[in-house]
């Protein structure tokens, strides 16, 4: 159906490939943009083109007969060396990729977001929700955090000539998650059993299956209300919780060990170092994500499963699906 392509980016990433087996699924024709050669899948349903967010002006042609955007492509990364392009890739490559859309003739977008705008549940305990607000930080230390970036990404998106309707995940889970994100690393580490000690007593994440999040990009695109936000959320768990969920899908016995937190604080801080000193290294206790972990960092998808029937399947299905896919591919 030419009349009804979406370009999609992000294409060969953990969500948007994901939303791509979902367009397809409902019929949409996709045009989908990764950043180089050796991410393209073999698919005649697919027409697929490469491009970098920071050129949009290399790709922008590529948007020409497409009526939709489902822009998914955004860089994560704790690593010391890449903060620097996280706003860049973020933040101006969306703004200049939705410019580029709303000069090709792009009737809509559908913008994918984060949690992380909303910021974290109350000193009461309430889940965030899309009236919430994360706290505000210093423009100088926003430009190399992710979570940071992302709210300035929604204003870009919604301050463009486009209809916007953005989706804010949590946490998703499931298979597929290659690269991995942090809460797919959790996974594929436990599998592994390289994770030998509890964590941080007190905090909390929202965890959901991917494929829900894909199919929500969808009904975004056919029903959600241009200028609105919905928070994407599944189960709320605190992280005994998610670490007994593992132990239990994985097979692995529960680590009985919980180091203080200043011990933990104190290893991040020097693998803070060691990544500044090693541009190649990854890092593997990132400070932004133990800075979170005593943070109960809880959503409600009330609106989302008014608005766009949003109805998340079990977590605990997903992490064995992600665990399967792990050990199937070698990685667990």
């Amino acid at each position: 159906m030419a009349a009804d392509r979406v370009f999609l980016t992000g294409a060969s990433g953990f969500v948007g490939a994901h939303v791509l087996r979902a367009l397809l699924a409902a019929g949409y024709s996709v045009r989908a943009l990764v950043r180089d050669d050796s991410h393209i899948a073999f698919d005649d349903d697919v027409e697929w083109t490469t491009g970098d967010l920071l050129r949009t002006g290399g790709f922008a042609r590529s948007l020409d007969g497409c009526r939709y955007l489902v822009h998914t492509a955004a860089l994560y990364s704790f690593s010391p060396y890449e903060r620097g392009w996280i706003y860049d890739v973020n933040v101006n490559g969306t703004a200049s990729l939705f410019a580029a859309a709303h000069l090709a003739g792009v009737e809509r977008a559908v913008l994918t977001s984060s949690s992380a705008t909303i910021g974290h549940a109350g000193p009461d305990g309430v889940a965030a929700d899309e009236r919430s607000h994360p706290p505000e930080r210093p423009f100088a230390a926003r430009r190399g955090d992710y979570h940071a970036s992302k709210v300035e990404q929604e204003r870009a998106a919604f301050s463009s000539r486009l209809p916007v309707v953005a989706v804010l995940p949590t946490a998703p889970v499931g298979p597929g998650d290659w690269k991995p994100t942090p809460t797919g690393k959790l996974v594929r580490d436990f599998a592994r059993g390289a994770i030998t000690a509890l964590p941080p007593s007190g905090g909390g994440m929202n965890l959901v299956p991917v494929e829900d999040v894909a199919a929500a990009h969808v009904a975004a695109l056919q029903r959600g209300l241009p200028g609105e936000r919905y928070v994407l959320a599944g189960e709320n768990l605190d992280m005994e919780a998610i670490w007994k969920m593992l132990a239990e899908v994985t097979g692995r016995p529960l680590p009985s060990w919980r180091p203080p937190f200043a011990l933990v604080f104190a290893v991040a801080a020097l693998d803070e170092v060691r990544c500044r000193i090693d541009s190649d290294a990854v890092p593997f206790a990132p400070m932004e994500g133990v800075r979170m972990s005593r943070d109960r960092m809880y959503a409600d998808a009330s609106k989302a499963r008014a608005a766009l029937n949003f109805t998340p399947t079990p977590v605990r299905d997903a992490l064995e699906r992600a665990v399967l896919w792990y050990r199937e591919n070698g990685a667990a």
